[in-house]
């Protein structure tokens, strides 16, 4: 019933407003603006720099960030850092006892031993086919016997390594055949220990997580912005946290839309007082941008309820002294209460805020 009322509201004033085409025009008496509930508020003139305050979460770039893993199962009889203490990389970090690197030394050692008579085996051979003692096929033997031994020599030399020995530290093995019953971890980059995730007496398996590093400058500030300012972000668009005295520029728009709150993925990176933020923490950014307008445009704040949309196209309705005057904007932002525009609008001019869609039925009915 509401609805037949507002339609024959609607049509009853398109019938009796007239719109003179020369200016075009929607003639409203203020008697019948009184009557549609028609409001106006004047406008305000802007520049085209908008700054948009959007929250965002501060996180650690991901090459920023590495986890020191067991390389060997065994018992941490060592621990020499904690969270939040700072290290260099290199550094040495703690120190596991573990048996099977006692193994992996012996085949090491038993490997290098083959491989030294199969070496020996090999020269040997090589004189005595090359002087036609012994028959070719003996001599292929050999060479393949030789061969095996260095592919299993090569490959105790690896298993070495991946559990964590230096090549230093295998020559020296090799040379004095004294076993080393553990293994140290190190940090692999310079940072702040994010977390400690085992204690001192803990055993582990091969690669249980032990320590998160992370080297806390530059940051990244993660922001999900509303798909209506998609138009007018950028990469190296300047972004400030002014609670923080920090900004950044745009690193990363990500355009895939999020469809349970119709946002953008904006990435920045910190690079001014990013130490006086912390990962994980929310904070709201003040995001720069320029408009999207051509350069002699005029921009304008106003109210967003000033803006009429028409098709694609979006119109605010200027008051004059004979009515209003349809005229088409461009949408910069708009945001809970205010929108940013640009258009060829009179500096001082008051457009309607209320009762616009009275109005849009006379300008439609006008033009028909």
């Amino acid at each position: 019933m509401r609805l037949v009322r507002l339609s024959i509201l609607l049509w009853t004033i398109a019938c009796t407003v007239n719109v003179y085409a020369a200016d075009n025009t929607i003639v409203i008496t203020p008697k019948q603006q009184q009557t549609m509930g028609i409001v106006v508020a004047p406008i305000s003139k802007t520049s085209a720099e908008i700054t948009l305050r959007l929250p965002g979460e501060i996180v650690i770039p991901t090459s920023q960030e590495r986890i020191v893993s067991a390389v060997q199962g065994g018992l941490i009889d060592a621990l020499n850092v904690a969270a939040g203490m700072e290290v260099k990389k290199g550094q040495m970090l703690g120190h596991i006892t573990s048996t099977e690197l006692v193994s992996q030394q012996r085949d090491y050692l038993q490997a290098a031993t083959r491989y030294r008579l199969a070496k020996n085996s090999l020269d040997r051979d090589a004189e005595l086919f090359k002087d036609g003692i012994i028959a070719e096929r003996r001599y292929i033997a050999t060479k393949s016997d030789f061969e095996e031994a260095s592919v299993n020599l090569s490959q105790s030399k690896q298993a070495l390594r991946l559990g964590g020995m230096s090549d230093a530290g295998i020559a020296q093995l090799e040379r004095s055949g004294k076993y080393v019953n553990g293994v140290s971890f190190v940090a692999p980059i310079a940072g702040q220990v994010l977390e400690q995730m085992v204690n001192i007496g803990q055993r582990v398996d091969m690669a249980t997580p032990l320590l998160r590093i992370g080297r806390l400058s530059p940051l990244w500030l993660e922001i999900h912005a509303p798909v209506e300012h998609l138009a007018i972000l950028r990469k190296g668009t300047l972004v400030r946290i002014p609670s923080h005295d920090a900004e950044g520029r745009i690193i990363t728009i990500i355009r895939a839309i999020n469809k349970n709150d119709q946002t953008v993925h904006v990435r920045a990176e910190i690079t001014q007082n990013a130490e006086k933020l912390s990962p994980g923490q929310f904070v709201e950014a003040d995001v720069v941008t320029q408009g999207i307008a051509a350069p002699t445009s005029k921009h304008f704040a106003l109210p967003k309820q000033a803006i009429t949309r028409q098709g694609k196209d979006s119109y605010v309705f200027v008051q004059n002294p004979k009515g209003f005057t349809p005229v088409k904007v461009t949408v910069i932002s708009e945001q809970t209460e205010k929108a940013i525009v640009a258009g060829d609008l009179p500096e001082n001019a008051r457009v309607a805020i209320s009762g616009t869609v009275a109005i849009k039925a006379a300008w439609n009915a006008g033009g028909e």
